[in-house]
């Protein structure tokens, strides 16, 4: 870690007051060392890895962390904070900061470094003699596991720090060995004759930096203590070692602590299982251990079949969440895998209609007919393209809404119920059903008690086999037909729209835009708008729903951004500067870029976008502007129908959304030189509704 923390990247008396301002002093230090490119850019991929969860821990810790292109090599920064700053840890604020930068493209050998770093952080004596050392040199000796110079106490804390922790016994790894040496027990436990309780585990995080090797820490320290034996599979950034099937065989239970789903989770089947977010495994990994021994001895075990129930997404996060929240995510599964066939299908299918106007619709195959040099085939070529990809969107979105459900089970009745869907034209209202079948019909043989025998062949034969003839009867026969009436009649309905109810949807479609910013109601907006296009001849209809939603999504950051250069005094410095990037996010039908806005002040900027928004969508749909494409924002200006009439319709939400944030912001005094003013209105509130990316 020699060249990842120096003397330079050490604050021992960071003054900043938010996270965000700690988070920009440090990255300071990043800049000034060539480490970080472009301050901005960083501190925006920050922003979004905390939005996705806050990375506050006990213990009075905070550690910052994202991959990022602006990051040329692997850094880390450290901060301490006298007064302590909030980075969303239940037990109140961090004096330790840990700022990590790791470029998109790190090498395994830096992020097994980092990931030693996290395991660090779980040993009390290292975090107390970080509390302690006095100069910054002294603070990177101790974090880089070096031996300080000697001299001061700070040193001797250091060197008795590392020592103590090497005789714990740590399972950290050392710097530059395998992030998953650490899956040899945790067999501190005092020997004894009675063979000890066993546990196989696996952590995983978004980014696969700190939060997944912290929980391993913490579960195997965990262990020790409760005379358990722990083994950890890290499934992090730099690759995971999956553990020996003869450990797994011979374990007595699971822990899942992860946020991403479990790579391989069939593995794990038939055994007493225990399902948390991440964070759970670091601040309770007592429980943890308590709670699935107590599942063994009741004799709970998951799903008999090789790839048991409970999958990341139906536990949805973290346990108690009731059936709603998990519908709501197995759609959102479906919906995150089926965006990216609108966006490319939809794209290329808009270049054709460009290139060679709307008679490529009737052009004969490229396959038959194809002259390098005429701009018709490309254009043709295109369309075809772009035709294809839109093909797979019902399938796709009902495989993954079924994956969501049941795991890798579920994909092969999913895309033939999809398939199925798309054949009798039931559309996407038969894609969603065809997908929540097949995984409710996956979930229920998984439940069927197999003998051992058996359980090789269930999901290679018996599973798919099963579930895809159950689900392909419920569509061709009992359902199927009823579906593709009611999308008959909602297309029909769409068709028929004008006046006053075509205003009323896209001021509806405005509202729920600029709602939660990407959250689900977004994503309803935009996955409705996105439903109408996939086809090879839309409607005129469907094509202006589509261009009132993304007219309207892009009017939050641009509204934002122009706030802060016409009433810059009303905005906080780090706002000032999420301004200058909100510019070119609105521009590209970016919402997120009015996030860290609303998540300082909901109760002023929310409404205000909502408002914008409304209008927006309502001039869009008076002035009859069409989309072909799902996305592109200005970009795709030349494909737009009355396209200056639709700049129109935006430039005038986005002035009324800046007004209203203005005179609202304006009507209480700003707390002068404050960082993050605002956040008391409700910033944890909004983070959370800005968690979920845009659908666009």
């Amino acid at each position: 870690m020699s060249d990842m923390i120096t003397a330079d990247l050490v604050d021992l008396d960071l003054s900043a007051e938010t996270k965000e301002a700690a988070a920009r002093a440090l990255a300071e230090r990043m800049v000034a060392l060539g480490r970080v490119t472009d301050l901005d850019g960083f501190l925006a991929d920050v922003a979004a890895r905390e939005a996705q969860m806050p990375t506050g821990l006990d213990g009075g810790i905070g550690i910052p962390h994202c991959r990022s292109e602006h990051v040329t090599e692997p850094t880390l920064a450290f901060g301490r904070s006298a007064a302590g700053i909030d980075f969303g840890a239940a037990d109140g604020p961090a004096d330790l900061i840990f700022l990590i930068a790791a470029p998109a493209g790190a090498d395994d050998a830096h992020l097994t470094i980092l990931s030693s770093l996290a395991r660090q952080l779980m040993n009390a004596e290292f975090t107390d003699a970080l509390r302690s050392v006095g100069d910054a040199a002294a603070a990177a000796a101790l974090i880089r596991g070096d031996e300080p110079a000697a001299g001061p106490e700070d040193s001797a804390a250091a060197s008795e720090a590392a020592s103590s922790e090497a005789a714990a016994g740590s399972t950290a790894p050392a710097p530059g060995a395998s992030v998953d040496d650490a899956s040899a027990p945790a067999s501190g436990a005092p020997a004894s004759e009675e063979r000890p309780f066993r546990i196989v585990a696996v952590t995983s995080c978004p980014t696969g930096i700190a939060h997944t090797y912290m929980a391993a820490e913490s579960l195997e320290n965990a262990g020790r203590e409760a005379g358990v034996e722990v083994v950890v599979e890290t499934q992090g950034s730099a690759g995971f070692t999956r553990l020996d099937p003869a450990v797994i065989a011979e374990a007595d239970g699971v822990i899942f602590a992860h946020d991403v789903p479990v790579r391989e989770k069939d593995r794990f089947a038939g055994k007493p299982t225990v399902d948390v977010g991440v964070k759970a495994g670091i601040n309770r990994p007592g429980e943890l251990i308590t709670e699935v021994r107590g599942k063994a001895e009741r004799g709970e075990v998951t799903s008999g079949a090789p790839s048991g129930a409970g999958t990341p997404v139906e536990r949805a996060g973290e346990s108690g969440e009731g059936y709603g929240t998990k519908l709501r995510k197995w759609l959102m599964s479906g919906v995150s895998y089926m965006v990216p066939f609108v966006a490319a299908g939809g794209l290329l299918i808009a270049l054709g209609f460009a290139i060679g106007g709307y008679k490529i619709k009737s052009a004969p195959s490229v396959m038959d007919h194809f002259v390098w040099t005429q701009t018709d085939s490309w254009a043709a070529l295109m369309f075809q393209i772009g035709a294809v990809a839109f093909g797979f969107l019902v399938p796709v979105l009902a495989g993954y809404i079924a994956y969501g459900m049941a795991d890798r089970p579920g994909l092969v009745p999913g895309f033939v119920g999809g398939m199925i869907a798309s054949t009798i034209s039931a559309g996407f209202l038969g894609g969603l059903v065809a997908g929540l079948l097949a995984g409710g019909v996956v979930m229920a043989i998984q439940k069927i008690n197999i003998p051992p025998v058996l359980r090789g062949i269930m999901p290679v034969v018996v599973i798919p086999l099963i579930s895809s003839a159950i689900v392909g009867f419920l569509m061709f026969v009992v359902v199927g037909k009823p579906i593709a009436s009611a999308q008959k009649g909602m297309t029909d309905w769409l068709n028929g729209l004008s006046g006053s109810n075509a205003l009323l949807l896209g001021a509806l479609l405005g509202l729920m835009m600029c709602f939660d910013l990407g959250g689900p109601v977004n994503k309803v907006a935009y996955t409705f708008a996105t439903a109408g296009i996939a086809v090879s001849n839309p409607s005129d209809s469907a094509m202006k729903i589509m261009a009132a939603v993304m007219a309207a999504g892009m009017v939050p950051p641009l509204a934002m951004a122009l706030a802060t250069t016409v009433r810059g005094k009303l905005f906080t410095q780090t706002e000032r500067e999420n301004g200058k990037a909100a510019w070119v996010l609105g521009a590209s039908f970016i919402s997120e870029g009015a996030i860290p806005f609303a998540a300082a002040d909901p109760l002023r900027v929310i409404p205000s976008a909502m408002v914008g928004g409304a209008i927006t969508g309502s001039l869009s749909m008076l002035f009859g502007a069409t989309l072909r494409a799902p996305h592109g924002g200005i970009f795709v200006v030349p494909l737009i129908g009355n396209a200056f009439l639709y700049l129109i319709a935006i430039a005038v939400g986005v002035c009324v959304s800046t007004a209203l944030v203005v005179v609202l912001k304006g009507m209480r005094k700003p707390a002068p030189g404050a960082v993050g003013a605002g956040t008391a209105d409700g910033t944890a509130a909004a983070t959370a509704e800005a968690k979920q990316p845009v659908a666009a």
